[in-house]
């Protein structure tokens, strides 16, 4: 089974940079990527943050796409909660229609922002549609495809590309992989946010066993993994101890992934109720070339994918891409001795 690799760039706000320089390294890092022969780049989506800048990715996209020339732009993802799933599908068919079969929509399933934020996106929200029907009424506008019953039937979402952005189902959980097979969506797993390997075989047996052709003719399940390669095992050591997971368990009984403890203490303030804090070494694959190229060879077979989405948040732009340069090299180097 071939692999392909692919990205997802949380536009990182590195120490004494501005947003102006952290969209510069996003830039720099998608134009590499699509010379160095990734599949796709995708950008997320954080509201209110001081660490990352990507909280447009629809605009970013857009620069994104004219930015480069063969590697496939998207959302990893959109928040499709917090929004009208008409404009969605305008915004990406507009991308769509300036770049044809060169655009993915991601959807999320996480807040991305603190809880103020979250008020200010839903402000004059008025629907209780779940996510589930919200896609589904994305998918329709996207393919111009809503039903007779629909209370707009008629009403599209102009303009109608030739080829409609991907869509593509984003999760971490045995619940989100029920979604996904549901509607017959591509399903990204995101190791990154849950790292539990029972987890994510359990979401991956879900899917597959679960799927329906509602969207998609076949499971299409990727696996997105926190990756970190140097040019010596001690270095890619030292990078990946800086990488930190931080939850916040909330007394409701959420659980929220977040950036930093900082954020997480200002999460719990304003989510107002009592909250605990949870920081520890994150799970990361790191290495050499080969040491890592192992390890990814050893998910594929572990999980069955043949995708895998990588995102490394070294907070050193330049050994950051560093590291997705020697990840590209290991598989192409490996391919040619082969």
């Amino acid at each position: 089974m071939a692999i392909k690799l692919s990205i997802l760039d949380q536009t990182l706000i590195n120490k004494d940079e501005s947003p102006t320089e952290a969209f510069q390294h996003t830039i720099e890092l998608a134009q590499k990527a699509d010379q160095w022969g990734y599949h796709r780049f995708w950008v997320s989506e954080h509201h209110d943050s001081d660490l990352v800048a990507g909280s447009s990715p629809e605009v970013l996209i857009s620069h994104l796409l004219a930015k480069t020339e063969r590697i496939r732009v998207g959302s990893g993802g959109v928040m499709l909660q917090h929004y009208s799933p008409y404009k969605v599908a305008e915004n990406f068919n507009v991308l769509a229609s300036l770049s044809p079969s060169r655009v993915d929509l991601g959807i999320g399933r996480a807040p991305g922002g603190l809880p103020h934020s979250i008020r200010a996106l839903q402000a004059g929200k008025t629907d209780n549609a779940t996510l589930s029907e919200k896609i589904v009424e994305l998918i329709s506008y996207t393919h111009n495809q809503l039903p007779p019953e629909h209370p707009l039937t008629g009403l599209k979402a102009s303009p109608l590309p030739a080829s409609p952005a991907d869509v593509y189902f984003l999760g971490a959980s045995r619940s989100s992989a029920e979604i996904a097979a549901s509607l017959g969506l591509p399903y990204v797993f995101a190791q990154f946010i849950n790292n539990d390997e029972s987890e994510a075989l359990l979401a991956f047996e879900t899917y597959r066993s679960g799927f329906q052709p509602v969207y998609g003719e076949r499971p299409q399940a990727l696996l997105t993994v926190p990756v970190i390669v140097a040019d010596t095992d001690e270095e890619a050591q030292q990078l990946a101890n800086e990488y930190q997971i931080v939850r916040i368990h909330l007394k409701s009984g959420r659980v929220i992934t977040v950036g930093s403890v900082e954020h997480a203490e200002e999460y719990g303030r304003q989510a107002d109720e009592e909250f605990t804090i949870d920081a520890q070494q994150a799970y990361v694959v790191h290495g050499s070339k080969s040491k890592v190229r192992e390890q990814l060879l050893e998910a594929q077979r572990k999980y069955g994918v043949d995708e895998f989405i990588i995102i490394s948040t070294v907070r050193n732009a330049a050994k950051r891409l560093r590291s997705y340069e020697l990840l590209m090299e290991a598989f192409v180097e490996a391919k040619v001795e082969s």
